[in-house]
Parts: C-alpha cells; structure tokens; sequence
C-alpha cells in the first residue's frame, strides 16, 4: 500500500491517502477536497473510500462532499448517529480495498465516538489512523465534549477512557505499526505534541508519557491539567461535521464583494487582516485586527476564537489577489456562511492609532495600565511585567469591563500577533483611555 500524508499547516492538521491497486481511501480529510481529487488522478487511482474518525472541531471536513463527487462511500463509528450516508464502521468490522485489510478500533478518550482505523497489507505492513486519540508523544484532550454533538461526556470519564483506550486498544499491534495521527504540534486539540509527523507504535510506547507505567488517577491527573483553551467555534464545528458540510467552493462563491469600503452598516463586527502597521494607519472604526499575512498567522483559530459561530461579520482585506486564499482559509472552520461580505478600503482616511511613546513607557511603566493577553499557562511560565493584568484574547471581549481605564493602556502578548487583535479589540469597546499596542517591542522585556 501506499500511503500519503497531507498537512494543513495553520491548523496543524493532517490527512491521508492510501492507494492499492488504482483504490484510494481517504483518512479525515480536510474542507477542500482538490489536494485529493489531484493526487488520485496523478495515482491513476478512483477514491472508493472516507474514513472519519469522528466529529472534528477544530476543522470541517470534506467527507460528504467527496461522497457525493465521487460515490465514495463514508466509514465511521455508528456512535456518532451520522447525518450523512455512511457504513458503520466499529470495533470487529472490516473492509478491503484491492490488497489493504482495513480494521476499526473504537478509541474512546478523545471523544467517545472516536476510531482508529488500522490498514494491514499483503506483506503484513501495518498502519494505524489515530485521529485525535494518539498523537506522537501526546494524546488527545477530553475537554472538547462536553457541550457540542450528540454524544456529550464529561472531561473525567473522556479521560478514564482515555486511559483504558491506551492501556488496551493498541496492544494487539506489533512495534514496527506505523502511527499517523490527525495533529500535530501547533495544534489546540493536545498540549505537548511532537514535531515529528508520524512514527510507530515502539517508539510510543517508549517516549510517550501516555504509556509510561502509571495509575489512572495519576494519569487521569496528568490530561486534565493545563490543557489550552477551546475556541468558540470547536462546539459548532463538531454539529458541522455530524451532519457534513456543504460544497466547498459553492459556499466560498456565494460570499459578496465590495470594493473601495468608507464605511459598513453598524452592529456588524468588522475583522481586518491586514498587517498591523497598515491597520493602525488606516482602518473601519471599530475594526478588529485578526491577520493574515502568511501560514504562519493563525486567521483561522483567532477568528474562530473571537467571533461567535452564527455571528456576522465583514472581513477587510489588502488586495482583491488575497481574497481567495483567505476566504478559503475561514471556510476550513466553515465561517464563510457568516460573512455578510469581503471588502477593500477606500483611500480616504478613516480611522488611525495614536502614536505610541515607547521611550516614555519604558522610564514610567507604572504610568500604564499593562494588559496581557497570553493564556494564563504561558503567564505562569514567564511574566514581563510585574503589575500586568492578564486576560487572555480569546475571552477579551467577554471581559472589557475587568480593564481599569484610569491610565492609558498598554496591549502585550508574547510577540506580536494577538497583541494586535487585542488592542483593536480593547480600542473598540474603551472609550475613556488611550489603547497602544506593544507589538514585537515586548521581546525588550523578556528575560
């Protein structure tokens, strides 16, 4: 068999192709099925096959789409009550495609509908699929649950089944099985995630702290604690994905374009993603600066964050060349359905930052109200300001009214990014204090 990862590096999400004899099956793919279709046609191969693993949140997938474009029929846990056509797919059940046996595991921990799918070919190479139950050197968090699909559960019985799933599940497959999971490090569906893409069972079962000799107590301790927060849109994405999602590029295609914006109607909230400098220089009144400059600015995990599923919204963007890269970065979460439209600013002027005095700030910090906007994990580790007062960006809107307006203030995260949404985002809700944003002059105060 052949097999092929896919990697979507912003949201650290990976996919599979398995090819044997001109089949392919498709593991957990991702909102646009093209990178597939390309593969299979490059292949010589017809895709007969979608393993889901289970409802994902942090990404829609494209399952039901690619079974409608091409009859491939959908394998997944019957836990789920899928609304979409589909095979259960569970503990004892099997299926070959061409010269690959494929066997489900139910891996409960992650989510409690969650599988395994293992591919086993003639010469006895083994593959396992983990989803989000095993990661390289991690294993999935049981938080994500507990209000969203179907089946709900509770963080601490996810977490003893996750317990039992890595005690018992695996044991029947050799070393040498290969490990390809759904995510890898970046990704908010673990916290302590590897770099390495994929690796094997032994290696595991030696380095993973998930294996190691413990309680259930002890290990039920150890995933409860310090897990990342849980974006707005995690809950939302899972219904989603429980019921498929619509056409990927027939949704992108119905979201309106205007050009040369001077102003929106109001109670819409306006997401801008364009660089910081240029953002300050010129915006919307009441903009929040999300970027999405590269790979590398997390739009979709940021917006997914800050605006609320359901919640419309304009979307402000540099240049008409940008507006399908980005448009289809915000259908991976499916929140192109909430867009009331794509604009381009006009050349007048808007509104603009005041300039901010760093010298003054670096010889009187106690002149300033310092608002930290990193997670609260990351507050722990290190603090730059002594006095600063920490409310992390994925909960600022919800927590304006905790922010003294007595002094000016100062926005701060670890290096740029959310700095940047939160400043635009305090800036917009305060009325009766100057908002500067520190920007990358934090790297100044770090120890």
């Amino acid at each position: 068999m052949k097999i092929k990862q896919f990697e979507d590096k912003p949201l650290a999400h990976y996919s599979y192709a398995i090819v044997s004899e001109g089949k392919m099956a498709l593991v957990d793919p991702a909102r646009d099925p093209m990178p597939y279709y390309e593969f299979a046609e490059a292949q010589n191969a017809e895709i007969v096959a979608v393993f889901e693993t289970h409802p994902h949140a942090d990404f829609v997938s494209s399952h039901l789409q690619i079974h409608k474009e091409t009859g491939a029929m959908i394998y997944t846990s019957k836990l789920i009550s899928a609304d979409y056509p589909h095979k259960p797919f569970d503990d004892g059940d099997s299926w070959k495609m061409g010269k690959v046996v494929f066997k489900a595991l139910n891996t409960p921990g992650h989510s409690p509908d969650s599988i395994s799918i293992v591919a086993t070919d003639e010469h006895g190479k083994h593959a396992v699929f983990t989803g989000d139950t095993l990661f390289i050197g991690d294993v999935g968090r049981p938080d994500l649950r507990e209000k969203a699909g179907n089946m709900r559960a509770k963080r601490e019985e996810l977490a003893s089944s996750m317990y039992h799933t890595i005690q018992n599940k695996y044991t029947d497959l050799p070393d040498d099985t290969l490990v390809y999971p759904a995510h890898g490090a970046g990704s908010l569906c673990g916290k302590n995630m590897s770099d390495e893409s994929s690796s094997t069972l032994g290696n595991e079962r030696m380095g993973n702290w998930a294996f190691k000799e413990q309680t259930e107590d002890e290990f039920v301790k150890q995933i409860l604690s310090d897990q990342p927060f849980i974006p707005s849109y995690f809950g939302f994405d899972v219904d989603i994905n429980k019921n498929g999602a619509p056409n990927f590029r027939d949704s992108i295609s119905k979201v309106p374009f205007r050009a040369h914006i001077s102003q929106v109607e109001k109670d819409y909230i306006i997401v801008d993603t364009r660089d910081a400098d240029h953002f300050k220089e010129n915006h919307l009144p009441g903009s929040v600066n999300i970027m999405a400059r590269n790979e590398d600015d997390k739009i979709e995990t940021w917006l997914g964050a800050i605006v609320q599923p359901e919640e419309r919204f304009y979307l402000v963007v540099d240049s008409v060349r940008n507006i399908a890269g980005i448009l289809e970065r915000i259908a991976k979460i499916g929140y192109e359905t909430q867009l009331q439209a794509v604009v381009t600013l006009s050349a007048t002027s808007l509104e603009s930052e005041a300039e901010f005095d760093f010298s003054d700030f670096q010889k009187h910090p106690d002149n300033y109200t310092i608002l930290d906007v990193r997670n609260k994990s990351e507050v722990e580790e290190e603090k730059y300001f002594e006095h600063s007062i920490n409310l992390p960006l994925n909960d600022l809107r919800n927590s304006i009214d905790q922010i003294p307006t007595s002094k000016p203030i100062v926005v701060h995260c670890a290096g740029g990014y959310r700095s940047a949404a939160g400043s635009s985002i305090v800036s917009k809700e305060v009325k009766k204090a100057k908002v500067y944003d520190l920007g990358e002059k934090v790297n100044e105060f770090k120890s």
